[in-house]
């Protein structure tokens, strides 16, 4: 793969050229063009809204709020603390960078928001349960779209969301930004250029384990808070602030408590489960695929331990991939030092290999050696591994300047982030897949290009779940 194409493969590109026509542009916003020319001049810029404005929103906020290239014209919430708060930060940094006349507006109601033909694209922080539907409605209101993940709260809201964006032509990038930071990409190129020999085996290390029924006693909210519409799809229960905390973003738990009950989120293995199954993915080059198999753990009830196979890579055959507490244990300084002695290892060697256990990453497992990532390093456990640069013979994988920046270069050129839709929903199934192990207990069969468990019509249920009256999931 070149890389200046923003592209997730070959037979992706193609095969989203084909839908969309080939050589036939998307239409590009109304504040990107201007007469016949695309520009990037400060009275030009991309005009964003933010819909659902948490600890994750919040950063993007601050970033995106201050580029150049962008103006941040409205903000979404239904808790009044946050919106006001939100529109406040946009409304002084305009002041402190001079834009004089630039305010920004505060919805309670995200529909407002996305009636706005002066936005051009929006960011959307809220829970889980709450993207697909306000993705699907973003889009169909012509807006691009960044959304964080994890993408979805069931498989088929994430078959349903990628049908909504091929079919209004939207550019949308999943916030999974492993991709564009951090030591993934070379790891990836390893695998992909064969270094590790066949993959035997993936060990995925998550802090935690899927989520759980929610049980929380009741508590007062506060009167900004809009609980109902917080809820939305998921069951009518009494508040507790675990679930949404009170107060500012920078004044609660960076992870928001909604994440560990079933009713909002997949616990960790969809909030890590994510950013990581999502890598490994990539590295097995099956952005538009997924696995095969999904087998629980051995004993009913373990946290840990439900796996996904993969079958029909050019990487290995019948690829097992673990959910594990520890993804990995390495030697100790003291271990290396031993062998220093006998090896003639350099002190240098033994200072890069140090590490004793992470608990947070991906391990691969090859012929050849053993790969280890995470978002403070890489570790190659193998002096049978070529570690020599990459050369042009190599494949390469498209090198992103920045999650963010990607979105905004896309939503100019038209080409798909380096995380689009269909990425962010297969990655997400891969988590769902894992969870429903966990849940149900039993082995299944899944065919992903159908999105479906063949013959299994208990299991094909499982595929989605009950709304509550007045949050139907919107049609396409």
């Amino acid at each position: 793969m070149a890389n200046n194409r923003v592209s997730v493969s070959r037979r992706d590109f193609v095969k989203g050229a084909a839908a969309l026509g080939v050589g036939a542009p998307l239409m590009l916003p109304a504040s990107v063009v201007r007469g016949d020319s695309v520009t990037t001049a400060p009275s030009e810029r991309i005009t964003l809204g933010f819909i659902g404005i948490g600890k994750q929103a919040h950063g993007h906020l601050d970033s995106l709020s201050g580029m150049k290239t962008t103006q941040v014209l409205a903000v979404c919430d239904v808790d009044t603390v946050r919106r006001d708060h939100a529109k406040d930060l946009v409304d002084k940094k305009y002041a402190l960078l001079e834009r004089k006349g630039q305010t920004v507006d505060a919805y309670k109601d995200f529909r407002e928001l996305l009636d706005r033909k002066d936005i051009d694209a929006v960011v959307i922080g809220t829970p889980d349960h709450w993207h697909a539907a306000i993705a699907i409605e973003a889009a169909k209101a012509g807006k691009d779209i960044y959304c964080e993940k994890p993408l979805t709260l069931t498989i088929h809201e994430a078959k349903t969301l990628v049908d909504v964006i091929r079919k209004h032509h939207r550019v949308f990038q999943t916030g999974s930004q492993q991709r564009s930071e951090g030591p993934f990409r070379e790891a990836c190129e390893y695998i992909r250029n064969g270094r590790l020999g066949k993959i035997q085996e993936i060990l995925v290390g998550l802090p935690g384990p899927t989520s759980k029924w929610c049980d929380l006693p009741a508590e007062t909210p506060d009167p900004g808070l809009n609980w109902d519409v917080w809820l939305g799809q998921a069951p009518m229960r009494t508040y507790n602030q675990i679930i949404c905390r009170k107060g500012l973003p920078d004044t609660y738990p960076f992870n928001p408590g909604w994440r560990d009950y079933r009713e909002y989120s997949g616990g960790y293995v969809t909030d890590w489960g994510a950013h990581h199954f999502d890598i490994v993915q990539w590295a097995l080059d099956m952005d538009d695929s997924g696995p095969s198999e999904v087998i629980p753990p051995e004993k009913e009830g373990d946290k840990f331990g439900a796996k996904v196979i993969y079958r029909g890579t050019r990487f290995g055959d019948d690829i097992p991939v673990t959910h594990v507490e520890v993804a990995y244990e390495f030697d100790t300084l003291e271990k290396m030092k031993q062998k220093a002695t006998t090896q003639n290892t350099s002190p240098a060697d033994i200072e890069v290999r140090k590490h004793i256990v992470d608990k947070n990453g991906i391990l691969f497992v090859g012929e050849k050696g053993k790969l280890f990532v995470s978002r403070s390093r890489m570790i190659l456990d193998s002096d049978t591994i070529d570690r020599s640069p990459m050369t042009e013979k190599d494949q390469r994988l498209f090198v992103s300047p920045g999650h963010r920046q990607n979105w905004l270069d896309c939503i100019k050129s038209r080409e798909w982030p380096i995380c689009d839709v269909e990425i962010g929903a297969r990655s997400v199934t891969v988590c769902h897949l894992i969870n429903l192990a966990y849940w149900h207990n039993r082995k299944l069969n899944w065919d992903p290009q159908r999105w479906e468990f063949p013959g299994d019509a208990e299991a094909n249920g499982w595929r989605s779940r009950e709304r509550r009256e007045g949050y139907e999931l919107p049609a396409i």
